[in-house]
């Protein structure tokens, strides 16, 4: 069959066009997964306790012991940081002497401060379900990482990435909807009319409370 001009200009433009949609949806649905666990600036909607830990199978305190920097195993042009913490408690999940975790990094500056991640720094961790690449992270990404420190008394406190800003918005209206209850002494902290490091044990009171009625994951 003869094409004159015109036809093969359409042909043309119709396999460009196909192969335009076709890219669109490759980017869509390789690099989606990975865009979630990719920089540690990157900005994510604001959540409060509640709703971190109910998206995480996996709340922990330990000490990190190893952060590498390493290809994907499977994913060879994609940079990651390994960290493996030495579990001192397990507030949701399966107990663990340590636990590792693998998270994308596509910042350089990400990958030249390992995401944040140093080897004997004490941590609070929310660390949500792997993706299908093995890919993690901690939930609302800085939100759900807490650096634990001790003040002059040595009482331990704990603060997140962005300084507990909006930690406890609207939380305790959500437990009362589920039927429980802050002990005494947490409802201070909940009350607390500005955002800063929190005592560790509250914190982790109030996790345990969530804990009781998250669905598994």
């Amino acid at each position: 069959m003869k094409i004159i001009p015109g036809q093969r200009s359409d042909l043309r433009r119709n396999v460009l066009m196909r192969r335009f949609v076709f890219l669109l949806a490759f980017f869509a649905v390789f690099f989606s997964p990975l865009c979630a666990f990719a920089q540690s600036s990157v900005v994510t909607v604001s959540r409060n306790l509640s709703q971190l830990v109910d998206e995480s199978p996996v709340v922990m305190q330990g000490w990190v012991t190893a952060v590498t920097l390493q290809p994907h195993t499977t994913l060879r042009n994609l940079l990651t940081v390994v960290v493996t913490v030495q579990v001192e408690e397990t507030l949701k999940g399966a107990q663990a002497g340590s636990y590792t975790f693998t998270q994308a990094v596509i910042d350089r500056r990400d990958a030249q401060q390992k995401m944040g991640y140093r080897v004997g720094q004490h941590l609070l961790l929310i660390l949500i379900k792997p993706n299908v690449y093995g890919l993690s992270s901690t939930a609302g990404m800085e939100q759900g990482r807490f650096l634990i420190t001790a003040n002059r008394d040595g009482k331990k406190l704990a603060v997140n990435g962005v300084g507990n800003a909006g930690l406890f918005r609207g939380l305790d209206a959500q437990l009362k909807n589920k039927g429980l209850r802050i002990p005494a002494e947490a409802q201070s902290m909940l009350a607390a009319p500005t955002p800063g490091p929190v005592s560790l044990e509250q914190l982790k009171t109030v996790i345990r409370t969530i804990s009781t009625s998250s669905a598994p994951q």
